[in-house]
């Protein structure tokens, strides 16, 4: 009985312990990587906006070559969909929607993901001319995880992962305008 009781003691501690640093953690996450590439910003500008260019670079898309895609309404303005369907666990399903642009300077997105899980989080592109033939490109993403959802975060590794990911979509995407 005594076994029984420590066990169960034990249990409690292993389960109450996480779920009590769940309310100290913060709930929101937020990454951004950057890249030079060596072209004018009109160019590689006019190429990231339009999302359906995003196929070419994007690392989650790359995952997985064969997910289904839709598209509404006109690609490179606000408004914009491009939604995708995947059975691939680490692509799932969702839509980006192109939310807000200034031109030549930042695309903003609103990305709802609906599979593995439901959850909506902004994203963002910015451009700066760096000289004639140079352009930084800043690839942001930021979310919100609720309580107890936000011990992902660190458990994870997810601003890690994500900041990898966006990090390999960056350097796709120099790769694939400097040939």
């Amino acid at each position: 009985m005594k076994l029984l009781k420590t066990l169960g003691l034990l249990l409690l501690v292993i389960i109450a312990v996480p779920l009590i640093i769940g309310f100290f953690l913060p709930n929101e996450y937020e990454v951004n990587e950057e890249i030079v590439i060596d072209l004018p910003i009109d160019e590689v500008y006019d190429y990231a906006k339009l999302l359906e260019n995003q196929k070419e670079y994007s690392k989650w898309q790359l995952t997985d070559p064969s997910m289904e895609h839709y598209f509404e309404g006109e690609d490179g303005t606000v408004g914009f969909i491009s939604g995708w369907k995947s059975d691939n666990p680490d692509v799932g399903s969702g839509e980006q929607e192109i939310v807000g642009i200034t031109p030549m300077k930042r695309i903003d997105y609103e990305l709802r993901f609906l599979e593995p899980f439901e959850s909506t989080s902004n994203a963002f592109m910015s451009f700066q001319r760096m000289g004639d033939n140079q352009t930084q490109v800043n690839w942001g993403f930021e979310g919100e995880m609720g309580y107890p959802m936000n011990l992902m975060i660190p458990l994870m590794g997810m601003e890690k992962m994500i900041s990898d990911d966006l990090q390999t979509g960056l350097q796709n995407l120099k790769s694939l305008l400097e040939k």
